[in-house]
């Protein structure tokens, strides 16, 4: 048995599936605000509860919202700040009394689009997350690319290319610089973005559900987002060249970036077809938990 945990700011989600990947349990419950000890206390209390309910004992794999540093073994680059520069795997390892695996939570849901979602037919896909982030993750041949610095498919803090006009002035990214794509192509971005022309105050689906009804300001909004995310990503695919992306988070239940983003993106690929497919994740909001349990495999 499998057991997948994904890590996230608001809540704290399990699964278990059988070795043939069917779900046994799926439990999720809010994430501590701040509060590291008690994140592990509930990460280690929904293992115990599963393994309980379930009768078996199973591996573990951990999704988080930053990676584990090389160096220190500590957590880095969470958005989760009171995970930063605490041993995490450690903790849990010491809780549990066994070995268990963490990686990145764009990477888990890369991972699980790979084996057994939108992705099980090729041999790379890259996963990314549009939602209060902008995350991605690598994976070749059903295996995570972690990188020699474990930041592959960080994506988001990329600059902009080619910023120009309503790109202007660069937006201050939380990381400390400017003009990351994340910065651009977040839900809050979205949103940021229609304000500054619109002065309304609107969320990403809210400013999706007017352009489909016709609203020409929040159709501009979409457009000048979908050029920005086609700028990033052809950047993305003049690297890697993949022959899927599978787009996760809130923002990827846009369907109008799956008819559009092919000609916003295939005008800056550096090729004279363009071949990669976008496709919404099988599994939706579940994948990376999924994900997180076939970091065993």
């Amino acid at each position: 048995m499998r057991l997948g945990i994904d890590l996230g700011g608001t809540k704290t989600e399990i699964i278990a599936l059988a070795d043939d990947g069917r779900e046994l349990l799926r439990q999720r419950i809010p994430t501590p605000q701040g509060n590291y000890m008690a994140t592990v206390m509930t990460i280690a209390g929904l293992v115990e509860s599963a393994e309980s309910e379930l009768g078996q004992r199973g591996s573990v794999g951990i999704g988080i919202p930053g990676a584990e540093s090389l160096a220190t073994g500590l957590i880095k680059n969470a958005n989760s700040t009171c995970l930063n520069g605490q041993p995490l795997k450690r903790d849990l390892q010491a809780l549990l009394q066994r070995e268990i695996r963490l990686a990145n939570d764009a990477n888990c849901f890369a991972l699980s689009e790979a084996v057994d979602g939108s992705g099980h037919d090729a041999d790379v896909v890259f996963g990314i997350i549009l939602g209060t982030g902008v995350g991605g993750g690598i994976v070749v041949n059903r295996r995570i690319l972690a990188g020699a610095n474990a930041i592959a498919g960080e994506w988001g803090h990329n600059p902009l290319p080619q910023p120009s006009g309503d790109d202007l002035p660069l937006p201050p990214c939380y990381c400390g610089r400017t003009g990351c794509n994340e910065a651009y192509l977040s839900g809050p971005a979205l949103a940021a973005d229609h304000h500054r022309h619109t002065g309304q105050t609107l969320t990403a689906r809210e400013i999706d559900r007017l352009a489909a009804s016709g609203d020409p300001a929040s159709e501009a909004s979409l457009r000048r987002y979908e050029n920005r995310l086609g700028r990033a990503l052809a950047s993305v695919i003049n690297l890697l060249d993949p022959p899927i992306i599978v787009i996760g988070g809130g923002l990827s239940k846009m369907q109008r970036l799956y008819q559009n983003l092919p000609e916003c993106c295939g005008q800056h690929v550096f090729s004279d077809v363009f071949n990669t497919r976008f496709l919404p994740p099988t599994h939706g909001d579940s994948s990376g938990v999924r994900g997180a349990a076939w970091l065993w495999d």
